[in-house]
Formats: structure tokens, sequence, C-alpha cells
């Protein structure tokens, strides 16, 4: 039963944030950890990821979730999780007609299958318990495609409806999946992909008319995952500041 006194509270719940050493996926970890989790953070990058566990004060996993065996690797040494939340870095930019067949077969072991990876990894112990949240981190291009994004277009649509079909699936087992769908933040991402002048551009497509914080991002990921959110399941939430909505 729902904790009427503290809906948002995680104490006593495991969390597992994939692609958390910066970005979205550190600010994520920040807030869950605000919240009460006992949190492991996991990333590619070794250096990296033992820097930002520190800060956070949490435990760290490098592993490579566009890989089998990196999943694998991270299932053995993490155990179970009570909340999984699915991110990897964003797929090599480019157009429809100018990315090539390699680039979709690397953004697919990227984006695409580390999602369903780390769901068959973690899925089970959930099941067992009859308690989970699975929360993966895409982009607001699942609706509204950049032309220059066209791997992360398509394939993080796929991540959706993936997921959308896996919230059907375990719905009366009070597990939710949903997904988390960013505008405009702050991160090493937004400014590889905009020059100086191309971001103020950027900020003034946005309601808002500014560039979010990423622990804005962290925070709605943080109550999807939490106690308050159990009637939620299925959802794309945008955190976008209002665009698209002019």
């Amino acid at each position: 039963m729902l904790n009427l006194m503290n809906p948002f509270s995680l104490e006593g719940k495991r969390a597992l944030v994939t692609g958390a050493s910066k970005g979205l996926g550190y600010a994520t970890a920040q807030q869950l950890k605000a919240l009460g989790a006992e949190v492991i953070v996991s990333a590619r990058g070794q250096a990296d990821l033992e820097i930002a566990a520190l800060e956070l004060g949490a435990k760290a996993v490098a592993a490579d979730v566009s890989t089998l065996e990196g999943v694998q690797k991270l299932k053995n040494v993490v155990g179970a999780v009570d909340i999984l939340v699915i991110n990897a870095g964003g797929p090599k930019a480019g157009g429809a007609l100018s990315v090539t067949e390699s680039d979709w077969d690397a953004g697919y072991q990227l984006t695409f299958l580390s999602a369903v990876r780390l769901v068959e990894a973690f899925l089970p112990a959930m099941r067992e318990q009859s308690w989970g949240r699975i929360i993966a981190i895409t982009s607001m291009t699942v609706t509204r495609p950049n032309p220059n994004l066209v791997v992360s277009n398509a394939l993080r649509a796929a991540v959706t409806n993936y997921l959308r079909t896996l919230a059907l699936e375990v719905a009366q087992e009070n597990i939710t999946v949903n997904t988390v769908a960013p505008g405009f933040f702050a991160t090493e991402r937004l400014n590889s992909l905009y020059n100086d002048s191309q971001m103020e551009a950027v900020k003034n497509s946005v309601p808002m008319n500014r560039i979010g914080d990423p622990l804005e991002f962290g925070a709605a990921v943080a109550f999807l995952a939490s106690r308050g959110a159990s009637y939620i399941t299925g959802q794309s939430l945008e955190v976008n500041g209002g665009f698209g909505i002019r």
C-alpha cells in the first residue's frame, strides 16, 4: 500500500543508473540518492565513473552496455535492483542519407539492444518481489525528429515502443515501465551539437527561454521511480520547458 505520509521516499530501494558518469544520468543518480535510494552508477569510462561515484557516494561498476558481455558483467556484479534507469550516450549524428550501415549497427547495439538486454537482466528479480521501476532516458526527437540525428530519432522511438509493450505485459505485477524524453539541457552532448550562436536560437525556441538544468530532469525521473508514481506506466514524459507547445 502507498505510504501517503511520504510517497516519494526511496528509502530501502536499490537503483542502478547506466550512463551515469556525467550529464543527465549523473543528475538522475543525484536525485535518486537525495530521495534515499542506494545508488549504483555505471558507465564505460572507468576514470570519470569513479569520480562521479565518489561525488555521489555511490557504488561504481564500469561496463559497456552496448555489448552483451558488458550487461552480463553488470548483472553479475550488481545483482538485483528495484529501480533500473536505462541511459546510454547518443549514437553518431548524421542525416538519413549520410549515415552508414556501420553507424546503424553501432547505434542499434548502443541505443536499442542495450535497453533490451538490461531489461532481460534485471526484470526477473523485480517480478519475483512484485515491485519494480524501469525508466529509460530517450529524447524529444522521438516525436520531433532532428534532421541531423536520424539514428537517434529512429532507435529511441523503437526503445519507447518496446518499453510500452513491456509495460502492458507487467502492469499487473506492480512494475511500472516509462520513458523520459529530455529537451534541451546543459550537458556536454548539447554543447557538441550546437555552436554559441545556434545555442542562443535553441534557448529562444523554448517557451521558458532557457536551457534546462540537468537536476530538473533528474527530479522527473526520480518521481517516476517513487511510490507516488505507482499508477503511471507505459508513458513517455517530455521534460522540455514547454518546447513544441507554441
